[in-house]
């Protein structure tokens, strides 16, 4: 019983994860890349005071559950599966911090009113970053959806 309740908090957990950078990857990034630098900069303060605090919490969590059902699991493949959706929420995680987070702090330290003249445009960069961290959570939703189904 305990394994199903947590298999399904895991799908949810990682289908949250996945669905919010998809979301951002084919929605809400393009605009940010079309906007002017100031619009961008103060979008971007706006949208990272919700994304900022959850979404670490999001995927720790679902990465949590994939090491216990891992160690739960009593068949080889819904073990495997669940470490490998782990593994790719790790790589979420470390993408996010080493990569998006410097970004956004970077880009949270700005004015949107007086944006330097030798700016650099960082959104090239997170975009590419994000695309990353998209195809990794993308990935352990699968493997946690492949992991329910071959548990049974």
């Amino acid at each position: 019983m305990i394994g199903h309740i947590l298999t399904a908090a895991v799908l949810i957990s990682s289908g949250l994860a996945a669905g919010v950078l998809f979301t951002h990857a084919v929605g809400v990034w393009p605009a940010m890349q079309a906007m002017a630098p100031d619009r961008y900069v103060a979008a971007h303060k706006l949208l990272g005071r919700a994304y900022d605090p959850m979404m670490p919490i999001i995927v720790s969590t679902s990465l949590i559950l994939d090491v216990i059902l891992a160690a739960l699991s009593r068949n080889d493949i819904g073990r495997i599966l669940f470490i490998a959706s782990a593994v790719c929420l790790a790589g979420v995680g470390v993408v996010s911090q080493t990569r998006n987070v410097p970004i956004n702090r970077r880009v949270k330290s700005l004015d949107p009113e007086a944006i330097p003249a030798d700016w650099e445009d960082p959104r090239g960069s997170w975009g590419k970053w994000n695309l990353v961290r998209t195809t990794f959570a993308v990935l352990a939703l699968v493997g946690n959806a492949a992991a329910a189904v071959t548990a049974g």
